[in-house]
C-alpha cells in the first residue's frame, strides 16, 4: 500500500520546566497574562507532524511518503530521513521562508506551552498530490495533518475529486478553525484522528453529534491519553485498546504522532484495528520515554516483547510477520 504523509515539517525547540505552570497562572486575571518560565534543559529536535509520522512508519519497516513545505535549511534533516527509510522526493522547498518552527516548555505535571512558527509551511498550498500519486504509481491513502489551512483545504478537495481515500487529522489547527473548515476537512474522510479533547472540540464546532460525525466518516480512532485508545467503525462494535505497560514517562511531544504511524502501519498490512491500535500504542510508549520525537531506537525482539507483555501472545503473534524494525 503506497500511503501519502501530508502536513508540517519542522524544528522541534524542547524545553523543562520544574514546577507547574498552574502554580503560576491566576484564573481571574489570564486576560493580562504576562509569565515567564525558567526552563531548565533545552534540546533542539527534528519534529512536524508528518516528518514524525513518516519517521515512525519508516522505523517499523514502511516507506512513507513525505509532503510538505520547507526551506532551505532543510538539508540535513532531509539526509536523517532519507536514511531511515522516508521518500522525500514530493517535499517542496522555499527560496525564501525557513523552515517551520515548534518552541514547548514542558512543566511537571506533563502539561505544555508552545509556539508554533509556520514559516515555509505556508507554501504547502502549491502542492498537487496528482504528480505525487503519478510518480509512485499511485496512492492508496493519504493523511492529511496539521499544515497550512489552505493547504488542508486542497489536498483534502483533491482527494475527493480523484476518489483517493483519506485520514482526517486536523490535530492543533482544530483551536484555530471554525466550524466550516472543519466539516470541509473532515467530511468524507475513511478515518478521523482526534484526542479526546479535540473530539468533543469537533462536536462543538461543527455542530454535529456524534452519531452525525460517524454517518460522515467510517472510522474515527480517539486518543484518550492514559486511558488508551477508542476505534468507532461505522455498523461495527466500538474497540478500546489501554496504553501499553510499564511506560517510563519523559516527554509527551510526539507521542500522538507515534500512535498514529503505528496505527496506520497496521492498516498496511491489513491488520484489524484493535492490533493497529496496540502496534501504535506500544510506539507511542517509545517516543514518551525519550526527549524529542525521532530519538528512539527499535529492535524487532523489545519491540514484540513490549507487545506481548501489554497485549498478550496472540497480539504479538499476529503483529511479528508485518514488523520490519532495522536493526538497532
Amino acid at each position: 500500500m503506497r500511503i501519502a504523509i501530508c502536513g508540517s515539517i519542522a524544528t522541534d525547540h524542547l524545553m523543562t520546566f520544574e514546577g507547574r505552570f498552574a502554580d503560576s497562572l491566576v484564573v481571574e486575571q489570564l486576560d493580562k497574562i504576562s509569565v515567564s518560565f525558567l526552563a531548565s534543559d533545552l534540546q533542539v529536535r527534528r519534529g512536524g507532524i508528518a516528518a514524525n509520522i513518516s519517521f515512525g512508519m519508516a522505523h517499523l519497516g514502511q516507506r512513507p511518503i513525505l509532503v510538505g513545505s520547507v526551506g532551505e535549511d532543510f538539508a540535513d534533516y532531509r539526509s536523517w530521513l532519507e536514511r531511515h527509510g522516508v521518500d522525500c522526493e514530493s517535499v517542496h522547498v522555499s527560496d525564501t521562508l525557513h523552515t517551520a518552527r515548534f518552541v514547548c516548555t514542558t512543566d511537571t505535571d506533563m502539561a505544555q506551552m508552545a509556539t508554533f512558527y509556520a514559516g515555509a509551511m505556508a507554501e504547502a498550498r502549491t502542492i498537487e498530490l496528482g504528480p505525487i500519486a503519478d510518480r509512485v504509481g499511485g496512492l492508496d491513502l493519504v493523511l492529511i495533518g496539521a499544515d497550512d489551512p489552505e493547504a488542508m483545504l486542497r489536498h483534502t478537495e483533491e482527494c475527493r475529486t480523484r476518489g483517493l481515500r483519506f485520514v482526517a487529522d486536523p490535530s492543533q489547527q482544530l483551536a484555530f478553525a471554525d466550524g466550516a473548515f472543519i466539516r470541509r476537512l473532515i467530511d468524507g474522510a475513511d478515518y478521523l484522528f482526534t484526542n479526546e479533547y479535540e473530539s468533543h472540540l469537533t462536536e462543538h464546532k461543527t455542530g454535529w453529534s456524534s452519531d452525525e460525525i460517524a454517518d460522515r466518516v467510517t472510522t474515527r480512532v480517539t486518543t484518550k491519553g492514559k486511558d488508551g485508545a477508542t476505534i468507532d467503525t461505522r455498523g461495527e462494535e466500538p474497540v478500546h485498546v489501554d496504553v501499553a505497560v510499564g511506560v517510563q514517562p519523559v516527554d509527551p511531544t510526539g507521542v500522538g504522532d507515534a500512535f498514529r504511524a503505528g496505527f496506520l502501519t497496521g492498516l498496511v498490512n491489513g491488520l484489524p484495528h484493535r492490533r493497529c491500535a496496540e502496534l501504535g500504542s506500544v510506539l507511542a510508549a517509545y517516543v514518551i520515554e525519550t526527549v524529542g520525537t525521532q530519538e528512539y531506537r527499535l529492535s524487532e525482539s523489545a519491540f514484540l516483547e513490549r507487545l506481548r507483555a501489554s497485549y498478550g501472545e496472540e497480539s504479538a503473534s499476529e503483529i511479528a510477520p508485518h514488523l520490519h524494525c532495522p536493526r538497532p
